[in-house]
């Protein structure tokens, strides 16, 4: 731990605490820039955390939770305008607007940072500066990738420490490597009105203000891990996903991982965390990641995969013993909770948790139901992967794990097998790009609208998804040991508008049959969109369902869907792969 006042501060003393002039410089510009009045530099110790703990328990940034039931956990209020990611004041700063692409938000980097340097220009005076150096990924991985973080939060820093690799030894590691990512952070005066979130690709720099809420506060989240990432895979060959990463042992002792991309409400945390049904007596899940995967080809052609983070910032209202045991197992110790409510019993409490009734919502304010609910809609844990009962110490291994199969998915009432094979590595781009969910009560506007999340990655690929989607189709030159990728849909529902498949654990047997495939053990029923299973090799012993339903294929429905697919990837004009458009037009031909 090394602190010092900003008064007495020169560049001497920065060099006691690193080596690498372009870090020790870097800080001391935003030092003179943003005034703070000490300046601390984060070796990531369990005194320090304390310390730092302490310190917001005393100033009321932080309550403690009840030490009989929830042992070092503790409950964070933020600000009521600042609960959530705020995609419209979140930008992608490239020369050129069409490098972004229509994707992302855009602005010249020359006025983001002129716009960004007024806002920071003395936002840290009366505070403390804190230096967070952190690693994505297993200290020392080779597929890992080292960024600091400047923040004026001492929230931040502390969640920080649990999500990434954060203190002396990410330093060493930036010190030996000489290259970081640069994140710049200050909560402002958490005015709406002046909060913005700039990523800056071509100088690996992130420039965030106004906001001291998880993904926009917490760099080394969305905004390394993905939008700075996935443009520093592009350049270096891997690939950065909005991916979990989950093993499955069969009873034999034999491990495969498989990366899955869903965007929000379909089921990936749980998937994450998956618990067997009881026909899969001596099957095992392991949890390598929930939420963001690194994948790159190894020497032997396949392709190995990290989890860059360390913990899990989960969304509470839903997580129960029914829904994800294995979260709510996590957080019992070590965690924090925002946005909540509270027990009589100082218990943190959720919408979906238990039959216990909270006496204070996430304001503060004495629990009305009528008034509205206890826990914010988005409100969060942080809590370190370990603590999980499904957690993979391969989480930590430095090659990373290998990917047997790739799976993509969305939430669809109709038209979208239960399972679907992609032919190719190419196709299987294609299913990642048009992969949709259908519009729920949940979210404002019309139900049932379609909205195309390619690859989960809609608001986190850092550049345009042409070249993106032109990055993936690359990797069939590189391997010829390329995962398969999959399609798969848990929400299908039937004319009664129930849903058709169980869900939750019982996808454990989706999983098993493709596995399977990836290794040869079973055939496929050849289609126009893909290969579907044989109803005999997908166990649905306990189940009552109608597996034929679920795999049927309505190719009068599916033209209709091809063209809109096909409207949807000509927005990207002339950088659209011709291959996206060759396989397309394959589809429609083998539809008749």
């Amino acid at each position: 731990m090394h602190s010092v006042r900003a008064g007495a501060y020169n560049s001497d003393e920065v060099l006691t605490v690193t080596s690498n002039e372009i870090l020790k410089q870097w800080v001391d510009e935003v030092r003179e820039l943003t005034q703070p009045d000490n300046i601390h530099w984060c070796c990531g110790s369990d005194e320090e955390n304390q310390q730092l703990v302490n310190g917001m328990l005393g100033n009321g940034e932080l309550i403690e939770l009840s030490k009989e039931t929830h042992p070092g956990c503790y409950l964070h209020r933020s600000d009521p305008d600042d609960v959530a990611r705020v995609e419209h004041v979140t930008f992608i700063c490239t020369p050129e607007r069409e490098d972004a692409g229509p994707n992302n938000h855009w602005m010249e980097p020359t006025e983001a940072k002129a716009k960004m340097r007024d806002l920071y220009d003395g936002c840290m005076q009366g505070r403390t500066l804190y230096v967070v150096p952190y690693c994505m990924g297993p200290i020392d991985s080779p597929l890992s990738r080292c960024g600091v973080e400047i923040t004026d939060s001492p929230y931040v820093v502390v969640n920080m420490r649990m999500m990434t690799r954060m203190g002396s030894a990410a330093l060493a590691r930036i010190e030996r490597e000489g290259t970081f990512v640069k994140g710049l952070h200050s909560i402002g005066e958490l005015d709406p009105d002046r909060r913005f979130i700039m990523h800056f690709p071509e100088d690996l720099m992130i420039q965030s203000f106004g906001s001291g809420y998880g993904g926009n506060a917490l760099l080394g989240k969305k905004c390394h891990a993905l939008r700075i990432a996935s443009f520093q895979a592009r350049s270096e060959g891997w690939l950065a996903e909005h991916m979990l990463i989950v093993g499955i042992e069969n009873p034999q002792g034999e491990t495969h991982y498989v990366a899955a991309a869903f965007p929000s409400a379909c089921g990936k945390t749980n998937l994450a965390m998956l618990i067997p049904p009881a026909e899969y007596d001596g099957w095992k899940v392991w949890t390598v990641g929930d939420d963001i995967c690194w994948m790159q080809p190894g020497e032997d052609g396949r392709l190995w995969a990290i989890n860059p983070e360390a913990g899990f910032f989960g969304v509470a209202p839903g997580t129960s013993k029914n829904t994800n045991p294995n979260a709510l197992a996590s957080l019992n110790s070590n965690a924090i909770f925002t946005n909540v409510g509270v027990t009589a019993d100082n218990q943190p409490w959720w919408e979906g948790k238990d039959e216990m009734v909270p006496v204070t919502d996430w304001r503060g304010n004495p629990y009305d139901p009528e008034v509205g609910p206890a826990a914010q809609a988005n409100s969060r844990f942080t809590v370190p992967m370990k603590q999980c009962p499904s957690y993979s110490d391969k989480a930590e291994a430095p090659r990373g794990v290998p990917i047997s199969a790739i799976m993509f998915g969305g939430r669809r009432e109709r038209l979208v097998p239960l399972v679907i094979e992609s032919k190719s590595w190419q196709h299987g781009v294609l299913l990642g790009a048009s992969m949709a969910s259908e519009t729920t009560a949940a979210a404002i506007g019309e139900v049932g609208v379609v909205r195309r999340d390619p690859m989960a990655m809609k608001p986190f690929c850092g550049y345009n998804f042409a070249d993106y989607w032109a990055h993936w189709l690359s990797f069939a030159d590189r391997s010829n040991h390329l995962p398969p990728i999959f399609h798969v849909n848990w929400f299908r529902k039937d004319e009664a508008g129930q849903f058709m498949w169980p869900g939750f654990g019982d996808n454990m047997r989706v999983i098993e049959w493709v596995i399977k495939r990836s290794k040869g053990e079973v055939d496929i029923k050849p289609t126009a969109i893909g290969g579907m299973p044989h109803s005999s090799d997908i166990n649905v012993n306990g189940l009552d369902t109608d597996l034929g339903a679920l795999l049927e294929v309505d190719r009068d429905a599916w033209s209709v869907e091809m063209e809109q697919i096909r409207e949807y990837l000509e927005q990207y004009g002339d950088r659209l792969p011709n291959q996206m458009l060759k396989e397309l037009d394959q589809v429609v031909a083998d539809l008749g």
